[in-house]
């Protein structure tokens, strides 16, 4: 699978035509990822939230990938894309069908 499968275009497109940027933001991901006190699944599960809350879906199917491979099941998935109901409303759902083509693929 080459690099740009797994990430968004955008995100490969910042990576090949920025790599200096990419690279300093990819060692502060590093670096806030060893802060955290949640688990990995967790973390996941959570920034699975705030993409569908921010409605930033370009990496939600990378996302909701690795969150697969951390053990998340299909459940877990649609409840992190919906945790956010309450607070931003209903435009977390325009991510559901997103994040579970990602989780069946």
């Amino acid at each position: 699978m080459s690099e740009q499968t797994k990430v968004s275009n955008a995100f490969f497109t910042f990576m090949k035509e920025a790599p200096e940027h990419s690279k300093a933001w990819m060692n502060v991901v590093k670096e806030l990822d060893s802060s955290s006190a949640l688990d990995s699944k967790t973390e996941e599960l959570a920034y699975i939230a705030v993409l569908a809350a921010t409605r930033l879906e370009s990496g939600l199917s990378f996302h909701v990938k690795h969150a697969k491979k951390l053990g998340a099941t299909r459940e877990e998935i649609i409840s992190s894309v919906l945790i956010g109901l309450p607070a931003v409303g209903n435009i977390v759902i325009q991510a559901l069908p997103i994040a579970l083509d990602a989780y069946d693929a």
